[in-house]
């Protein structure tokens, strides 16, 4: 080789990498993913000290939907050349997408890095939107327009920026497409933002326009088909998503709801003037009866509380396996593990899909129900906070027992001080900056809400929604309303929480010691030093209900004792402050019929059906009770619940629900279960006896 070649030999390995960073970069362009994939990992071997192709590599991964391969790929760019400046913008993007707090921290590295990283500056904008900042929102996205005239996603946030302030024209739409006639994007960047406040069929209306300007934009389609599924329109939901998926787009949420939507002949619906109820075919004869029942009752508590009549139906899905329900609720930060809600339809578990005791699904039917009420009341312009307060504040208006209880997360964060100001606590919801941060938001947004009805009536908080109806920031109407300003209120409402939690906060620590004490007690027969000590401890914490709690080693102390009065009287306590557990209530109920007190033992049982409805003994017996007791509506409710759960002994149960309509004077349908009985056990006498009884 001469020398001429020599030296040219590093210009021409030099073109060679350039030509083959471009041939990918290229397939990638052309949606030729394989082959893209297959290049870049040519490129890398070759060239194991760039870290450029280690992150231009991480972003088709992170376009192909796999972050975990291209969070990978950015930190092997970042152990080659640390403060890298793209790989930083990379993991920034990772995190972005899963509303990771980390998200800003690493934008910000990135731009201490590279000043002119157009990019970072356009993520800051975008995650400052997501926080609810638009003034933030637009001070990063005109930086970015500063560095570069025609950043894109900048023009985008700052026509988000507009329309989500009711704005219908923005000049920046106009700016876009100046730039690129068929940039879709930037509907789409309108749609994510719509849709993150809750305000579904704007963002589906902006998701549109996205993909008429630029049809093959599958992100915008499949977010068009998911929340098309959200708002119950489904036909057209399957359509979008199918389109995608034979286009490649093959994202969790476009995979997920398509097998979601296929499972939909297992359920049935059923239908009233108001309500639409979906329930899995293999539970709906059981939970028919009690999910609407609720769900009526619920509305026009509602109707009244809200003045307020909704223009169409509420759709009430409810999921036994939770799988299905989470693919409702993907994507989305800060809503609830047990339901959601997308304007007028309600998705939610089934207690069947929850251990038994752990689930109270009438409490978060009420929840969600609540937030159909205030979307529609406010237009979808609401905090996230004061919904979510709002109708935390509402399951314990349905009943004392209800909603959940001072937990020891909720402890430690009014402990160290982490509760958030109230303008700023949508923050919490959305992008939580520490693992049970949502959890702990929910709890006090549901106090503050406690605390504004308490103090100035619940008058107020209607007020508050009709201000936030016309977009009024949360300042601006705690300050309008109750007279104070935000910082001030929250320092009073911290000083009444801190005040009504010092003594558990302070004892906390002495109360899980003892409790372990007494668990230790109880479990070697020690009752007697088991009273004394759990007695001491039980109203250091007298939220704790959970397994193992002082109201249940005490009941079974007293029971050890023979002291059944006690007993009962300790399980009464548990079941007032919110226990849910199966074993514990029945076991009440027991106790309290074995002393006479029938109706009370029904009321034990009654509490059940809102938490754990499928259970056939559980129906048996309070469907003894209730017919014991005269109370005919509920015998035959809970009969038919025996029935519906298909029990071994169907002549009994038939004949069980006969004697209830013969009780309630409904002969013709006594007449059928008891042939209904006969069919089953053609020999079956007490069932031959009182036909002949009925018949003239």
């Amino acid at each position: 080789m001469t020398l001429r070649a020599l030296a040219l030999l590093p210009l021409l390995l030099v073109s060679a990498h350039a030509q083959t960073l471009q041939q990918a970069e290229s397939f990638r362009s052309a949606g030729r993913y394989q082959e893209a994939n297959t290049a870049f990992r040519a490129l890398v071997a070759a060239n194991p000290k760039n870290p450029e192709y280690r992150v231009r590599w991480g972003r088709l991964f992170l376009e192909r939907f796999n972050k975990e391969e291209a969070a990978n790929l950015f930190e092997e760019a970042l152990a080659i050349q640390k403060d890298y400046a793209p790989a930083l913008i990379g993991l920034a993007l990772v995190a972005a997408d899963g509303y990771d707090v980390k998200a800003v921290e690493l934008a910000e590295k990135a731009l201490a890095a590279d000043p002119k990283l157009t990019e970072a500056h356009e993520l800051m904008a975008r995650l400052a939107l997501e926080d609810n900042n638009p003034k933030r929102a637009a001070e990063q996205a005109d930086k970015a327009l500063a560095i570069s005239p025609k950043a894109l996603d900048a023009m985008a946030v700052r026509a988000s920026i507009d329309w989500l302030a009711d704005k219908t024209d923005s000049p920046w739409m106009g700016r876009v497409l100046e730039v690129n006639p068929k940039y879709g994007e930037a509907y789409a960047t309108a749609g994510h933002f719509f849709v993150l406040n809750r305000r579904y069929e704007e963002g589906i209306k902006h998701y549109r326009k996205a993909i008429e300007l630029d049809p093959r934009l599958w992100a915008a389609r499949a977010q068009l088909g998911v929340n098309l599924m959200r708002l119950g329109e489904e036909v057209e939901a399957k359509q979008q998503l199918e389109l995608c998926y034979e286009n490649g787009h093959r994202d969790a949420a476009t995979v997920n709801t398509l097998r979601l939507m296929d499972s939909y002949k297992n359920f049935l619906t059923f239908k009233t003037d108001n309500t639409i109820l979906k329930l899995h075919k293999k539970e709906a004869d059981l939970l028919h009866p009690y999910f609407e029942s609720e769900l009526k009752r619920a509305i026009a508590t509602f109707e009244k509380k809200y003045k307020l009549k909704l223009d169409r139906p509420v759709q009430v899905e409810v999921y036994p396996d939770h799988e299905d329900f989470a693919v409702r609720t993907m994507g989305m930060p800060g809503l609830g593990a047990l339901g959601v809600t997308f304007g007028n339809v309600v998705a939610m578990d089934s207690p069947s899909g929850r251990k038994p005791g752990s689930f109270h699904w009438a409490s978060t039917l009420w929840h969600e129900l609540s937030h159909v009420f205030v979307l529609s009341a406010t237009h979808h312009r609401v905090p996230r906070w004061f919904t979510e307060g709002l109708a935390v504040h509402e399951e314990t208006a349905a009943s004392p027992e209800w909603g959940d209880r001072l937990d020891p997360q909720v402890i430690a964060a009014i402990k160290n001080k982490k509760l958030l100001p109230v303008a700023e606590l949508d923050r919490g919801f959305i992008r939580p900056s520490y693992p049970t941060q949502v959890v702990v938001s929910y709890f006090q947004a549901g106090r503050i809400c406690d605390y504004i009805a308490e103090h100035w009536g619940f008058g107020k908080l209607l007020a508050m929604m009709n201000d936030f109806a016309r977009s009024e920031p949360t300042a601006q109407v705690i300050e309008k309303e109750l007279g104070i300003k935000a910082e001030d209120f929250d320092k009073q409402f911290l000083a009444k929480l801190e005040a009504e939690t010092k003594g558990v906060i302070e004892d906390f620590d002495d109360w899980r010691k003892k409790l372990k004490q007494v668990a230790d007690l109880s479990k070697a027969g020690k009752h007697d030093e088991v009273i004394p000590l759990a007695l001491a401890i039980r109203d250091l914490y007298k939220d704790y209900v959970e397994a193992g709690s002082a109201y249940e080693f005490l009941a079974d102390a007293y029971a050890a004792k023979k002291d059944n009065p006690a007993a009962i009287a300790e399980l009464e306590r548990y079941a007032r402050v919110g226990g849910r557990s199966p074993v514990l209530l029945k076991r009440l109920a027991s106790m309290l019929e074995e002393t006479g007190r029938k109706r009370d033992a029904a009321l034990a049982l009654e509490r059940l059906n809102y938490i754990f409805p499928n259970d056939a003994e559980l129906h048996n017996r309070l469907g003894g009770l209730w017919f014991g007791e005269s109370n005919n509506a509920g015998a035959i409710r809970e009969y038919n619940a025996v029935l519906a759960m298909k029990p071994m002994d169907r002549a009994a149960s038939h004949f069980n629900l006969a004697r209830a309509y013969r009780q309630a004077k409904q002969i013709d349908e006594a007449k059928d279960q008891l042939v209904l009985a006969l069919e089953a056990a053609p020999g079956f006498r007490p069932a031959q006896k009182m036909l002949l009884e009925l018949s003239p």
